[in-house]
């Protein structure tokens, strides 16, 4: 009798730290977010050219995440791209994140860090990319295939142009009027992925190019598991005051965190 109650005092405690376990086990994933909000890692480090607009950017996609009942949390430190500073996070904002073409040491991403971005889109994170995230890690060439395409050249300036929304049903890009004009550094790309899905183009013609062809602008595309949405907008302070590219942004946001 004596052996049949220890035992049962052992299965009994046995139990009880496996349950202490499940529960520490648990506790990170239910301590990431008491409201649930989607947490989205904005990040703007710059080795290339940084932009202006970077600042106003950071300020506007703040304020998208309180609207939108979404956790927005802004760096700079390359450091954060490990699989521990990624775990709970569902969503990352490149934000005209540069590096410098000439020099492959600028590139923020190395080791780790590449492996890091990998395993983050592998398990089914989203990926925004917002203008010069394009003109970033040429020497890496997963990154390019990863975002769709990297920036070639830009027109001078900041002309007006008009774009065009291809499809209005399109989640990303529903309640857009059907062409804008606005004033934008209108990039070109190298290496375009073809099997993305064109969400917004540009009419060259109307900002003085001899193009025949649109010229994308934004795009979506599924890549290894993630979901990722680029636009090539953003160039300018007031890209983020102008309601269509802010409306644009938040429903790319939002279907890249399968929200949409």
């Amino acid at each position: 009798m004596r052996r049949l109650q220890s035992l049962a005092k052992a299965v009994a405690g046995l139990a009880g730290a496996a349950l202490i376990g499940m529960i520490a086990v648990a506790s990170p994933a239910a301590a990431k977010d008491a409201s649930g909000r989607p947490k989205i890692l904005l990040f703007s480090h710059t080795t290339g050219y940084r932009h202006a607009s970077i600042e106003p950017g950071i300020a506007a996609i703040q304020a998208l995440g309180t609207r939108e009942k979404m956790m927005i949390v802004a760096s700079e430190d390359p450091a954060i791209f490990s699989d521990a500073g990624l775990k709970d996070v569902d969503a990352i904002i490149l934000l005209s994140s540069t590096t410098d073409p000439k020099k492959p040491e600028s590139e923020w991403l190395q080791g780790a860090g590449r492996d890091a971005l990998q395993n983050f889109v592998h398990r089914g994170g989203g990926i925004v990319g917002i203008h010069a995230a394009a003109d970033s890690h040429y020497h890496w060439p997963w990154y390019g295939k990863m975002l769709g395409g990297h920036f070639a050249r830009h027109p001078q300036g900041t002309p007006e142009g008009v774009v065009t929304i291809i499809d209005a049903k399109e989640p990303t890009t529903a309640g857009l009027p059907k062409t804008i004009r606005r004033a934008d550094e209108w990039y070109y790309f190298d290496d375009f992925d073809v099997t993305a899905k064109l969400l917004v183009t540009l009419d060259p013609a109307t900002i003085g190019e001899a193009d025949v062809n649109p010229n994308p602008v934004s795009w979506r595309k599924e890549f290894e598991g993630g979901r990722v949405f680029y636009t090539a907008m953003g160039h300018t302070n007031e890209s983020f005051s102008d309601p269509n590219v802010l409306r644009h942004l938040t429903a790319g946001l939002r279907w890249a965190l399968r929200t949409k």
